[in-house]
């Protein structure tokens, strides 16, 4: 691929998606960000650890960019449609962090011609990852499964109210995947005693609504994670001190096990809905 896009390609009728861990901004621009750190603040932060065994033990296939959201956010609606109308939200190259930060410098902030360059350049090929991975995966198998990885603090007065459930499923309301696989995810966060909702605040991205086809046999989930599920994330407010948390892998054991079980599930319905098919 490139130095900043990885495919594993995997042999399982599976698809992760990681479009926020990555902490790269190309020199290009590194200079008309404030702060390195408030450039990384809102990165999901060591979530491709938490879903490493995805590759070893499911044989997932696996697309990911190493290159930061603050550059471009590939899970945003292209044109600049807001995904959440009404609701507090990030642009396709955002200009604040989610807490409302500025990010550029005076006068440094993308203009619609850099906006255009950097989709060009990261968004497009993201997209098209992700599209030729389902395309090869449905010539072999009549029903794939995306799965959006995603996690956010557990607390972000701008985003939502009160503290975030620890596991958010999103369906686009229902439209992105069949309602027994969603129900099965639901089913399993519930038996994990985890706080948990179904097409919350967050109801999936562009990944997600862009890419289902239920009907053509993609299911697409985005899970979003409130971090103090697997990372020991701080009750102050987050400062280049505290913030990212290390990741400790015996601290987010706990959760990959839900993790395991839920991939293992969408796993499982990717079979058995392709045995119903033609």
């Amino acid at each position: 691929m490139t130095d900043w896009l990885s495919v594993r390609r995997g042999d399982v009728p599976l698809i992760l998606s990681l479009p926020h861990t990555g902490t790269e901004i190309p020199v290009e621009y590194e200079n008309n960000f404030i702060s390195p750190w408030l450039a990384r603040c809102d990165t999901d932060w060591w979530v491709h650890q938490l879903y490493d065994f995805a590759a070893s033990e499911f044989d997932a296939t696996i697309v990911r960019t190493s290159v930061s959201r603050s550059v471009i956010d590939v899970n945003r609606d292209p044109s600049g449609t807001s995904l959440y109308p009404g609701q507090a939200t990030t642009e396709l190259c955002p200009t604040t962090t989610f807490d409302g930060d500025y990010l550029y410098k005076e006068n440094c902030a993308p203009n619609s011609v850099d906006i255009s360059a950097r989709r060009e350049k990261y968004f497009a090929p993201y997209h098209f990852a992700i599209a030729n991975e389902l395309s090869r995966l449905r010539a072999l198998y009549p029903v794939v499964i995306l799965y959006d990885c995603h996690s956010i603090r557990s607390f972000v007065p701008r985003l939502f109210k009160g503290v975030l459930p620890e596991l958010n499923i999103g369906t686009n309301g229902g439209r992105s995947c069949a309602g027994g696989l969603s129900r099965r995810v639901v089913d399993l966060c519930a038996e994990s005693g985890r706080s948990h909702i179904l097409d919350g605040r967050f109801k999936g991205g562009w990944i997600t609504r862009h890419h289902a086809a239920p009907s053509k046999g993609v299911h697409a989930m985005q899970m979003e994670i409130a971090c103090r599920a697997y990372l020991r994330e701080p009750i102050e407010p987050v400062t280049e001190r505290n913030w990212p948390p290390e990741f400790d892998a015996t601290f987010a054991a706990p959760l990959r096990d839900v993790l395991r079980r839920i991939l293992c599930a969408c796993r499982e319905f990717a079979a058995l809905a392709s045995k119903s098919r033609p």
